[in-house]
């Protein structure tokens, strides 16, 4: 009897936090926070006109700013809390993360791809640059400039 009624005591013990706290600890500004709420993804409660949050926020912010860090997108982030709420099991939010992965893992891929070609053709220029400034201290050597 005494589980069954302290059962039904409201949770005074619950972690708590305030929007200072959550900016401290993640390092994120204010202002940040406020515009995760604004669209949606996190859900303090109030307590006259200061924010209280629960550690489904905390941890809420912690995978905003995981996927920030992966390169999703805040929608990708928010279909990914859609399905989370409204599944029973984490299968479909899962394969949404790993999808959402994958195209990351591709757009990364391309982008070191074109990175590694620009390098080669800096290296090139560098290349062509020094043989023309070494030559280019010799006595009779024509200068000429590094074709573009």
């Amino acid at each position: 009897m005494l589980l069954r009624n302290m059962s039904t005591l409201p949770r005074q013990h619950e972690e708590t936090y305030s929007i200072s706290d959550l900016a401290r600890e993640f390092d994120v500004t204010l202002r940040a926070i406020r515009f995760y709420e604004d669209q949606g993804l996190i859900a303090p409660q109030r307590s006259g006109s200061r924010r209280v949050y629960a550690k489904r926020d905390y941890v809420r912010l912690k995978l905003i700013l995981r996927g920030k860090r992966l390169g999703l997108s805040l929608s990708e982030v928010a279909a990914m809390f859609d399905l989370y709420d409204s599944a029973r099991d984490e299968k479909p939010q899962l394969a949404q993360f790993l999808a959402a992965l994958a195209d990351r893992r591709e757009q990364l891929e391309r982008q070191r791809a074109d990175i590694d070609e620009m390098l080669g053709e800096i290296e090139a220029f560098e290349v062509q640059s020094r043989k023309i400034l070494a030559s280019a201290g010799k006595p009779g050597a024509r200068t000429r400039k590094p074709a573009a």
